[in-house]
């Protein structure tokens, strides 16, 4: 069971990343019946650290030796920390900690700590976009998916851009204390529980959020009606458009069809079902839209590269049917 967390702070820390991480384990929301943990922000390098932020800086009193005592060591991204070196007592102490059973996560760039540890050999990570080419560079032996938000390798968990920090220890939550616990803590930081890919976290092609200039009544009176049939001529009338300027309209300001948008926001809905409920597949293609428990199952892996079973398993436990 997790309970002790400690994120480790290096010369330069980004204070967003570090920020998600305070934000998901260490604020206490017991009020709200919510796990609290034994958060401490931990420094590899003395006792204040600079941060990339002019005039920012951190202090704390804990060093590496609060490293030894934790179930999650967490690093956050850094100024530099693609071409710096590394302590090699962190170094040292990140290997301990995988060794006795502790997980470690990184977020952005913190994936080249790990790196430099010798945590990623072998194993699947993910980087931020920019960063990939020279992780693998840097580290050939590990095995660099620059598609993905997060990649969940056992005892490792690397996660790319900042956001996806957010999913990553949202994840964990969701593997340690289940659905429900991690739902709550992404309702109070107001994102979702999951983004785009659940198990397998592809974004090969997201769907941008729109400003919704002139559609966005008609994407209300969609995401509310996911279970019927539609038409582009149907929502067309809906919006007083000809379908030709509705489509154009639509594309414009979601980035994508009618068709995929729907598409995409009844794979979401399916997810929800899945994670939250025990709805049998077949009740929950009929809820989204899908209409049969093959025709659901086609595009659960078209999306996701998991099955619903599969997917109902991995958030609700081995037991799930």
């Amino acid at each position: 069971m997790l309970k002790n967390v400690a994120a480790v702070l290096l010369d330069g820390v980004h204070p967003f990343e570090l920020g998600v991480v305070c934000e998901v384990f260490g604020i206490d929301r017991s009020d709200e019946d919510l796990p609290t943990y034994d958060f401490a922000v931990v420094s590899a390098e003395g006792p204040t650290l600079g941060t990339h932020v002019g005039g920012l800086s951190v202090s704390t009193p804990y060093g590496l030796e609060r490293l030894d005592e934790a179930d999650l060591i967490a690093v956050p991204a850094g100024r530099d920390y693609v071409v710096r070196d590394y302590p090699p007592e962190l170094l040292d102490a990140l290997v301990r900690a995988v060794e006795r059973g502790a997980r470690v996560l990184s977020v952005c760039s913190g994936v080249f700590v790990l790196g430099a540890a010798g945590l990623l050999d072998g194993r699947r990570c993910s980087a931020h976009w920019k960063h990939a080419g020279e992780l693998s560079r840097q580290h050939p032996r590990a095995i660099v998916e620059p598609d993905v938000l997060y990649v969940d390798e056992g005892p490792v968990v690397t996660s790319a851009g900042t956001a996806a920090g957010i999913d990553a220890c949202l994840h964990i939550v969701r593997q340690e204390q289940g659905p429900e616990v991690a739902n709550k803590i992404a309702r109070r930081m107001v994102v979702p529980p999951h983004r785009d890919g659940g198990q397998a976290q592809y974004i090969e092609r997201p769907l941008p959020r729109s400003h919704c200039d002139t559609v966005g009544e008609v994407l209300a009176w969609m995401e509310r009606h996911l279970d019927e049939d539609v038409t582009v001529e149907q929502l067309a009338e809906r919006a007083h458009m000809s379908p030709r300027t509705f489509a154009r309209r639509f594309q414009q300001e979601t980035g994508t069809t009618p068709y995929r948008w729907i598409l995409r926001q009844r794979v979401l809905l399916a997810q929800e079902l899945l994670e939250a409920t025990d709805e049998t597949v077949d009740a929950i293609a009929g809820r989204t839209g899908f209409g049969t428990a093959a025709a659901l199952r086609h595009q659960f892996v078209q999306a996701l590269g998991t099955t619903p079973n599969s997917y109902r398993r991995t958030f609700q436990g081995p037991s799930a049917a």
